[in-house]
């Protein structure tokens, strides 16, 4: 009897220290999740300084080996604007739509699904009820708004015809509508710098190498600033294009300078073995920036 109630006390503390330091790691982990959550957001606070570009030191700070924040500064401009595209208000331009077009089947969309998606969404934005061939018309569980623009990235996701690119993880990072609509070639990811016409997939790894610098990340001190040296210009010229192709591509792209006004914001925090992540879309002008959009990971 003695030596089985020393087993079941054994047992108990043991099952008690167990415990005990479970509720340790929780809580240290809360603690650390809070902490790195803080420094996210001192990393956006520094960012949204109307003093800081991309190239400004202070968005890398590590205060110990384990705790810190990294940013990334890059244009909004770089994403493709759906408003931009996809602007009822006039007749479509060919020019956008086959850009979107290039998008679309770079996601694996054959082109029924494609011309299906586009003429949907146009319907979407549009006032009346007249579908396009390929569109959709409102009925009893269908209702088009018809306002003439989105507004947000996430409201395409409710648009008949669009499932086969919003079934797909990370569709919303490619899409903006918080700019003026023109592709900024200083920021552009290598998917939407594939779906400008004449621009080729070698070119364009070419092209990604001279932006991101020797760390090969956007958004980072090291990165080549075309609006210093060269111009949109000189990066078309980089992505291959001829005389005649930059001539024609030119009013729909941009080169945005470092300082550009309308910025995306990607701050992650660390303490610890844990990072949290907070994005922002911010414009950036005079001393008061205005936050167009806020999201914590």
């Amino acid at each position: 009897m003695a030596l089985w109630a020393l087993l079941l006390l054994s047992a108990a503390v043991f099952a008690w220290v167990k415990f005990i330091d479970a509720s340790i790691t929780v809580t240290t982990d809360r603690n650390n999740g809070l902490e790195a959550k803080a420094l996210a957001h001192s990393g956006v606070m520094v960012a949204l300084s109307p003093q800081v570009t991309r190239f400004t030191p202070l968005l890398d700070q590590q205060f110990a080996p384990d705790r810190g924040y990294k940013v990334q500064v890059t244009g909004e401009a770089g994403r493709l604007n759906l408003n931009w595209l996809l602007n009822p208000a006039t007749s479509p331009d060919p020019a956008k739509l086959a850009i979107f077009q290039r998008y679309l089947s770079q996601r694996g969309l054959n082109i029924q699904q494609q011309l299906r998606l586009i003429d949907c969404a146009l319907d979407w934005l549009s006032p009346g009820n007249v579908p396009r061939i390929n569109g959709a018309k409102a009925d009893v569980d269908y209702h088009p708004p018809g306002r003439g623009a989105f507004l947000s990235v996430d409201e395409l996701a409710m648009v008949k015809g669009t499932q086969p690119l919003v079934s797909q993880a990370g569709w919303q990072d490619d899409f903006t509508i918080y700019t003026q609509g023109q592709i900024d070639l200083q920021s552009a990811s290598a998917r939407i710098l594939q779906c400008l016409p004449g621009v080729g997939t070698p070119n364009v790894y070419r092209f990604l190498q001279v932006r991101m610098g020797p760390d090969g990340i956007d958004g980072t001190l090291d990165d080549y600033d075309f609006s210093k040296h060269g111009g949109v210009t000189y990066a078309m010229n980089l992505l291959g294009l001829s005389s005649l192709q930059v001539q024609v591509l030119t009013p729909y792209v941009i080169i945005d300078n470092p300082q550009t006004p309308t910025v995306h914001i990607r701050s992650i925090g660390q303490c610890g073995t844990v990072f949290r992540r907070v994005e922002v879309v911010a414009r950036k002008q005079g001393l008061q920036p205005n936050i167009l959009s806020w999201k914590e990971f």
